[in-house]
């Protein structure tokens, strides 16, 4: 039986994406005067942010709805919430 890694198990999960409604979305403005450190380019597990021009992206559609960004930025430059009933990820592996 071979173990698959992380990347080979994320690649299982399903995503039902509620287009127009993101629920993932940064302040700019309070992230750059808050965070410095830019942590949630390196805490996120599936790599969901990103910095373009200067500035944090967010690509919503691959995330994990683990939370874990919450913890690491500021509260107000970052607003998270659970997907809509019936979107989201589909966890598929074990």
């Amino acid at each position: 039986m071979n173990r698959l890694s992380v990347t080979e198990r994320l690649a299982l999960n399903k995503y039902e994406l509620d287009d127009g409604h993101p629920h993932i979305i940064v302040n700019n403005e309070v992230c750059e005067a808050e965070c410095k450190i830019r942590a949630c380019l390196f805490v996120c597990p599936a790599n969901v942010y990103s910095q373009q021009n200067g500035k944090i992206v967010a690509d919503w559609a691959g995330c994990l709805e683990c939370g874990t960004c919450t913890v690491a930025c500021p509260p107000e430059a970052l607003h998270w919430e659970y997907p809509r009933g019936g979107f989201g990820i589909l966890y598929r592996y074990g």
